[in-house]
Protein backbone atom coordinates (compact mmCIF):
# COMPACT_ATOMS: atom_id res chain seq x y z
CA UNK A 1 0.00 0.00 0.00
CA UNK A 2 1.16 3.61 -0.80
CA UNK A 3 1.37 6.17 1.05
CA UNK A 4 -1.05 9.02 0.74
CA UNK A 5 -1.00 12.37 1.47
CA UNK A 6 -4.41 13.35 0.62
CA UNK A 7 -6.49 12.43 3.49
CA UNK A 8 -4.16 14.84 5.61
CA UNK A 9 -4.64 17.29 2.75
CA UNK A 10 -8.53 17.26 2.81
CA UNK A 11 -8.61 18.20 6.57
CA UNK A 12 -5.41 20.42 7.15
CA UNK A 13 -6.68 23.59 5.66
CA UNK A 14 -10.03 23.47 7.28
CA UNK A 15 -8.62 22.70 10.81
CA UNK A 16 -6.38 25.73 10.34
CA UNK A 17 -9.12 28.07 9.68
CA UNK A 18 -10.93 26.12 12.64
CA UNK A 19 -8.36 27.64 14.56
CA UNK A 20 -7.86 31.12 13.29
CA UNK A 21 -11.75 31.53 14.35
CA UNK A 22 -11.41 30.68 17.13
CA UNK A 23 -8.07 32.59 18.29
CA UNK A 24 -9.94 35.58 16.39
CA UNK A 25 -12.86 35.17 18.89
CA UNK A 26 -10.67 35.03 21.94
CA UNK A 27 -8.56 37.95 20.49
CA UNK A 28 -10.40 41.00 21.92
CA UNK A 29 -9.14 40.19 25.62
CA UNK A 30 -5.57 40.35 24.55
CA UNK A 31 -5.87 43.58 22.99
CA UNK A 32 -6.97 45.21 26.06
CA UNK A 33 -3.66 44.59 27.64
CA UNK A 34 -0.78 45.24 25.50
CA UNK A 35 0.97 42.72 28.18
CA UNK A 36 -0.96 40.06 27.33
CA UNK A 37 -0.38 39.98 23.65
CA UNK A 38 2.95 38.36 24.18
CA UNK A 39 0.81 35.09 25.32
CA UNK A 40 -1.97 34.88 22.78
CA UNK A 41 1.25 35.87 20.14
CA UNK A 42 3.54 32.44 21.32
CA UNK A 43 -0.26 30.71 21.34
CA UNK A 44 -0.40 31.48 17.59
CA UNK A 45 3.26 30.50 17.03
CA UNK A 46 3.00 27.72 18.39
CA UNK A 47 -0.48 26.37 16.87
CA UNK A 48 1.09 27.40 13.48
CA UNK A 49 2.74 24.01 12.98
CA UNK A 50 1.94 20.27 13.38
CA UNK A 51 0.58 17.45 11.22
CA UNK A 52 -2.86 17.77 11.99
CA UNK A 53 -2.80 13.75 12.60
CA UNK A 54 -5.78 13.83 15.40
CA UNK A 55 -7.97 16.35 13.82
CA UNK A 56 -7.44 13.95 10.69
CA UNK A 57 -8.25 10.82 12.60
CA UNK A 58 -11.49 12.24 13.86
CA UNK A 59 -12.51 13.28 10.54
CA UNK A 60 -12.17 10.19 8.98
CA UNK A 61 -13.82 8.60 11.98
CA UNK A 62 -16.73 10.71 11.65
CA UNK A 63 -17.00 10.23 7.79
CA UNK A 64 -16.38 6.38 8.18
CA UNK A 65 -19.97 6.32 10.66
CA UNK A 66 -22.02 8.61 7.46
CA UNK A 67 -20.69 12.08 8.72
CA UNK A 68 -20.81 14.76 5.95
CA UNK A 69 -17.70 15.71 4.35
CA UNK A 70 -18.48 19.65 4.61
CA UNK A 71 -19.36 19.96 8.06
CA UNK A 72 -17.62 23.20 9.49
CA UNK A 73 -18.91 21.79 12.72
CA UNK A 74 -17.00 18.88 13.15
CA UNK A 75 -13.81 20.56 11.62
CA UNK A 76 -13.80 22.56 14.75
CA UNK A 77 -14.86 19.48 17.07
CA UNK A 78 -11.73 17.90 15.67
CA UNK A 79 -9.75 21.12 15.45
CA UNK A 80 -10.00 21.27 19.58
CA UNK A 81 -7.39 18.13 19.61
CA UNK A 82 -4.43 20.65 18.28
CA UNK A 83 -5.04 22.92 21.05
CA UNK A 84 -5.14 19.83 23.40
CA UNK A 85 -1.82 18.78 21.36
CA UNK A 86 -0.42 22.03 21.75
CA UNK A 87 -1.01 22.21 25.39
CA UNK A 88 0.67 18.43 25.95
CA UNK A 89 3.42 19.40 23.99
CA UNK A 90 4.35 22.77 25.62
CA UNK A 91 4.18 20.58 29.32
CA UNK A 92 6.10 17.91 28.18
CA UNK A 93 8.79 20.27 26.82
CA UNK A 94 8.96 21.66 30.43
CA UNK A 95 9.15 18.22 31.80
CA UNK A 96 11.71 17.40 29.72
CA UNK A 97 13.53 20.82 29.24
CA UNK A 98 13.86 20.64 25.50
CA UNK A 99 15.22 24.04 23.68
CA UNK A 100 13.23 23.64 20.41
CA UNK A 101 10.39 22.26 19.18
CA UNK A 102 9.24 21.91 14.92
CA UNK A 103 12.02 24.38 14.87
CA UNK A 104 12.08 26.84 16.54
CA UNK A 105 12.62 27.52 20.83
CA UNK A 106 10.25 25.50 22.41
CA UNK A 107 6.92 27.53 24.48
CA UNK A 108 9.82 27.91 27.73
CA UNK A 109 12.80 29.38 25.66
CA UNK A 110 11.04 31.84 24.22
CA UNK A 111 9.39 33.14 27.47
CA UNK A 112 12.93 32.98 29.51
CA UNK A 113 14.55 35.17 26.48
CA UNK A 114 11.82 37.29 26.49
CA UNK A 115 12.70 38.05 30.09
CA UNK A 116 16.24 38.36 29.07
CA UNK A 117 16.00 40.94 26.62
CA UNK A 118 13.38 42.73 28.60
CA UNK A 119 15.87 42.56 31.49
CA UNK A 120 13.47 42.01 34.34
CA UNK A 121 13.93 41.30 37.86
CA UNK A 122 14.59 36.98 39.04
CA UNK A 123 15.25 33.90 37.80
CA UNK A 124 15.06 34.08 33.26
CA UNK A 125 14.53 30.40 33.42
CA UNK A 126 11.98 30.25 35.75
CA UNK A 127 10.08 32.54 34.69
CA UNK A 128 10.35 31.01 31.20
CA UNK A 129 8.58 27.68 32.72
CA UNK A 130 6.04 29.40 34.77
CA UNK A 131 4.72 31.12 31.83
CA UNK A 132 4.73 27.65 29.81
CA UNK A 133 3.21 26.16 32.19
CA UNK A 134 0.34 28.64 32.10
CA UNK A 135 0.17 28.34 28.29
CA UNK A 136 -0.11 25.17 28.68
CA UNK A 137 -2.70 25.38 30.54
CA UNK A 138 -4.54 27.90 28.56
CA UNK A 139 -4.20 26.24 25.50
CA UNK A 140 -6.36 23.10 27.43
CA UNK A 141 -8.85 25.30 28.60
CA UNK A 142 -9.72 26.41 25.02
CA UNK A 143 -9.53 22.93 24.26
CA UNK A 144 -12.43 22.02 26.61
CA UNK A 145 -14.02 25.63 24.66
CA UNK A 146 -13.64 25.13 21.00
CA UNK A 147 -15.34 21.51 21.62
CA UNK A 148 -18.21 22.27 23.59
CA UNK A 149 -18.56 25.53 21.55
CA UNK A 150 -17.81 23.79 17.98
CA UNK A 151 -21.97 23.97 16.89
CA UNK A 152 -22.60 20.07 16.77
CA UNK A 153 -25.81 19.00 18.30
CA UNK A 154 -25.73 18.74 21.75
CA UNK A 155 -26.86 15.37 21.55
CA UNK A 156 -23.66 14.20 19.21
CA UNK A 157 -21.51 15.97 22.00
CA UNK A 158 -23.44 14.16 24.97
CA UNK A 159 -22.79 11.14 23.78
CA UNK A 160 -18.99 11.82 23.08
CA UNK A 161 -18.00 13.55 26.49
CA UNK A 162 -17.43 10.69 28.31
CA UNK A 163 -15.05 9.59 25.62
CA UNK A 164 -13.68 12.82 25.72
CA UNK A 165 -13.28 13.33 29.01
CA UNK A 166 -11.53 10.10 29.48
CA UNK A 167 -8.96 10.41 27.06
CA UNK A 168 -7.73 13.75 28.89
CA UNK A 169 -7.11 11.27 31.95
CA UNK A 170 -5.49 9.01 29.78
CA UNK A 171 -2.95 11.97 28.57
CA UNK A 172 -2.48 13.29 32.11
CA UNK A 173 -2.02 9.62 33.30
CA UNK A 174 0.39 8.60 30.33
CA UNK A 175 2.33 11.70 31.06
CA UNK A 176 3.01 10.62 34.66
CA UNK A 177 3.75 6.92 33.92
CA UNK A 178 6.76 8.30 31.44
CA UNK A 179 7.87 10.10 34.57
CA UNK A 180 7.64 7.16 36.51
CA UNK A 181 9.44 5.18 33.44
CA UNK A 182 12.35 7.65 33.98
CA UNK A 183 12.25 7.71 37.41
CA UNK A 184 12.74 4.33 38.25
CA UNK A 185 15.43 2.76 35.57
CA UNK A 186 15.13 -0.25 33.61
CA UNK A 187 11.44 -1.04 32.79
CA UNK A 188 10.05 -3.93 31.17
CA UNK A 189 8.93 -4.08 27.62
CA UNK A 190 5.82 -4.24 28.99
CA UNK A 191 6.20 -1.26 30.65
CA UNK A 192 7.41 0.86 27.61
CA UNK A 193 4.19 -0.51 25.66
CA UNK A 194 2.29 0.74 28.49
CA UNK A 195 3.75 4.36 28.17
CA UNK A 196 3.93 4.73 24.59
CA UNK A 197 -0.08 3.19 24.36
CA UNK A 198 -1.17 5.94 27.70
CA UNK A 199 1.50 8.85 26.69
CA UNK A 200 0.61 9.29 23.04
CA UNK A 201 -1.08 6.38 20.99
CA UNK A 202 -4.52 6.94 22.35
CA UNK A 203 -5.09 10.54 22.42
CA UNK A 204 -2.97 10.28 19.14
CA UNK A 205 -5.04 7.74 17.17
CA UNK A 206 -7.64 5.83 19.19
CA UNK A 207 -9.68 8.17 21.02
CA UNK A 208 -9.60 10.90 17.71
CA UNK A 209 -10.87 8.05 16.02
CA UNK A 210 -13.50 7.33 18.28
CA UNK A 211 -14.74 11.06 18.95
CA UNK A 212 -15.23 10.84 14.70
CA UNK A 213 -17.33 8.01 15.24
CA UNK A 214 -19.30 8.99 17.56
CA UNK A 215 -19.84 12.11 16.89
CA UNK A 216 -21.60 10.87 13.30
CA UNK A 217 -23.35 7.77 14.77
CA UNK A 218 -24.46 9.78 18.18
CA UNK A 219 -24.33 5.69 19.83
CA UNK A 220 -21.90 4.06 21.16
CA UNK A 221 -22.71 0.80 18.69
CA UNK A 222 -20.11 -2.26 19.96
CA UNK A 223 -18.73 -2.21 16.19
CA UNK A 224 -17.31 1.45 17.04
CA UNK A 225 -15.17 -0.01 20.09
CA UNK A 226 -13.90 -2.97 18.18
CA UNK A 227 -12.67 -1.34 15.37
CA UNK A 228 -10.82 1.63 17.52
CA UNK A 229 -9.29 -1.08 19.72
CA UNK A 230 -8.24 -3.29 16.97
CA UNK A 231 -7.24 -0.41 14.12
CA UNK A 232 -7.25 2.72 16.55
CA UNK A 233 -5.03 0.83 19.59
CA UNK A 234 -2.68 -0.60 17.11
CA UNK A 235 -1.86 2.10 15.09
CA UNK A 236 -1.69 4.66 17.95
CA UNK A 237 1.06 2.01 19.10
CA UNK A 238 3.00 2.07 16.19
CA UNK A 239 3.06 5.81 15.75
CA UNK A 240 4.53 6.02 19.37
CA UNK A 241 7.06 3.87 18.53
CA UNK A 242 8.04 5.53 15.34
CA UNK A 243 8.25 8.76 17.37
CA UNK A 244 10.89 6.96 20.05
CA UNK A 245 12.76 5.90 16.59
CA UNK A 246 12.96 9.68 15.14
CA UNK A 247 13.87 10.78 19.04
CA UNK A 248 17.08 8.87 18.50
CA UNK A 249 17.80 8.40 14.90
CA UNK A 250 15.65 11.38 13.32
CA UNK A 251 17.24 13.90 10.99
CA UNK A 252 16.93 17.20 12.89
CA UNK A 253 16.12 19.19 9.45
CA UNK A 254 12.69 17.23 9.20
CA UNK A 255 12.22 16.46 13.25
CA UNK A 256 12.56 20.30 14.31
CA UNK A 257 14.56 18.74 17.22
CA UNK A 258 17.80 18.36 18.18
CA UNK A 259 19.47 14.87 17.05
CA UNK A 260 19.51 12.34 19.83
CA UNK A 261 17.42 14.88 21.94
CA UNK A 262 15.71 11.27 24.03
CA UNK A 263 18.74 10.32 24.96
CA UNK A 264 19.81 13.25 26.58
CA UNK A 265 16.40 13.41 28.16
CA UNK A 266 17.04 9.71 29.18
CA UNK A 267 13.24 8.40 27.46
CA UNK A 268 13.12 4.81 28.55
CA UNK A 269 11.27 3.67 25.85
CA UNK A 270 10.70 0.48 24.09
CA UNK A 271 14.05 1.10 22.27
CA UNK A 272 15.98 1.49 25.20
CA UNK A 273 14.53 -1.50 26.93
CA UNK A 274 15.22 -4.12 23.84
CA UNK A 275 18.55 -2.38 24.03
CA UNK A 276 19.76 -3.26 27.53
CA UNK A 277 18.11 -6.60 27.12
CA UNK A 278 20.17 -7.82 24.36
CA UNK A 279 23.70 -5.74 25.00
CA UNK A 280 26.56 -7.55 26.03
CA UNK A 281 27.77 -6.61 29.81
CA UNK A 282 30.15 -4.14 28.76
CA UNK A 283 27.31 -2.56 26.24
CA UNK A 284 25.02 -2.30 28.46
CA UNK A 285 27.46 0.11 31.29
CA UNK A 286 28.18 1.78 28.29
CA UNK A 287 24.08 2.75 27.24
CA UNK A 288 23.73 3.52 31.66
CA UNK A 289 26.24 5.67 31.83
CA UNK A 290 25.28 7.78 28.73
CA UNK A 291 21.54 7.54 29.15
CA UNK A 292 19.95 10.57 30.69
CA UNK A 293 22.98 13.07 30.35
CA UNK A 294 21.90 16.60 29.67
CA UNK A 295 25.34 17.26 28.41
CA UNK A 296 25.76 14.48 25.49
CA UNK A 297 27.54 15.32 22.67
CA UNK A 298 27.70 14.16 19.01
CA UNK A 299 30.31 11.44 19.56
CA UNK A 300 28.28 9.89 22.56
CA UNK A 301 24.81 9.88 20.56
CA UNK A 302 26.50 8.18 17.95
CA UNK A 303 27.82 5.40 20.19
CA UNK A 304 24.20 4.95 21.54
CA UNK A 305 22.98 4.52 18.46
CA UNK A 306 25.50 2.56 17.05
CA UNK A 307 25.17 0.12 20.02
CA UNK A 308 21.54 -0.06 19.60
CA UNK A 309 21.49 -0.85 15.78
CA UNK A 310 24.39 -3.57 16.81
CA UNK A 311 21.98 -4.79 19.76
CA UNK A 312 19.30 -5.33 16.80
CA UNK A 313 17.03 -2.92 19.04
CA UNK A 314 15.95 -0.65 16.26
CA UNK A 315 15.46 -3.69 13.87
CA UNK A 316 13.27 -5.38 16.14
CA UNK A 317 11.31 -1.81 16.79
CA UNK A 318 11.07 -1.48 13.14
CA UNK A 319 9.09 -5.06 12.98
CA UNK A 320 7.06 -4.00 15.93
CA UNK A 321 5.65 -1.11 13.85
CA UNK A 322 5.05 -3.52 10.55
CA UNK A 323 3.28 -5.79 12.37
CA UNK A 324 0.81 -3.81 14.25
CA UNK A 325 0.77 -2.14 10.46
CA UNK A 326 -0.56 -4.91 9.13
CA UNK A 327 -2.53 -6.13 11.72
CA UNK A 328 -4.61 -2.49 11.86
CA UNK A 329 -5.01 -2.56 8.02
CA UNK A 330 -6.22 -6.29 8.11
CA UNK A 331 -8.89 -5.04 11.13
CA UNK A 332 -9.91 -2.27 8.99
CA UNK A 333 -10.31 -3.90 6.15
CA UNK A 334 -12.80 -6.24 7.97
CA UNK A 335 -14.64 -3.66 9.75
CA UNK A 336 -18.57 -3.61 8.94
CA UNK A 337 -20.69 -1.05 7.19
CA UNK A 338 -18.00 1.43 7.30
CA UNK A 339 -17.86 4.67 4.13
CA UNK A 340 -15.75 3.10 1.73
CA UNK A 341 -13.77 6.50 1.19
CA UNK A 342 -13.12 6.84 4.97
CA UNK A 343 -11.73 3.31 4.98
CA UNK A 344 -8.96 3.97 2.26
CA UNK A 345 -8.69 7.71 3.51
CA UNK A 346 -7.92 5.56 7.05
CA UNK A 347 -5.56 2.69 5.77
CA UNK A 348 -3.45 5.68 3.86
CA UNK A 349 -3.57 7.71 7.81
CA UNK A 350 -2.37 4.64 9.27
CA UNK A 351 0.93 4.31 6.35
CA UNK A 352 1.30 8.19 7.15
CA UNK A 353 1.57 7.88 10.73
CA UNK A 354 3.68 5.18 10.92
CA UNK A 355 6.32 5.92 8.11
CA UNK A 356 6.67 9.70 8.86
CA UNK A 357 9.97 11.12 8.98
CA UNK A 358 8.84 14.19 11.24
Amino acid sequence: MTTSAAPLDVVRPEVDRSIRRFLDRQRPLFFDDPQLATLLDAAEAFLSGGKRLRPAFCYWGWRAAGGGSDDARLYNAAASLELLQASALIHDDVMDASDVRRGMPSAHRRFERMHLESRWHGSAAQFGENAAVLLGNLLLVWAGEMWRTSGLPAEALAVAQPVHDHMLTELMCGQYLDLLEQAQGEGTFDSALRVALYKSGKYSVEQPLRLGLLLAAQSRLPWIDTLCAQYGQRVGIAFQLRDDILGVFGDPAETGKPAGDDLREGKRTMLIARTLAQATPEQAEVVRKLLGNPDLDAEGVATLRTIIEETGALAACEEMIKRYLDEALHALQEAPIIDESARSALAALAVAATTRRT
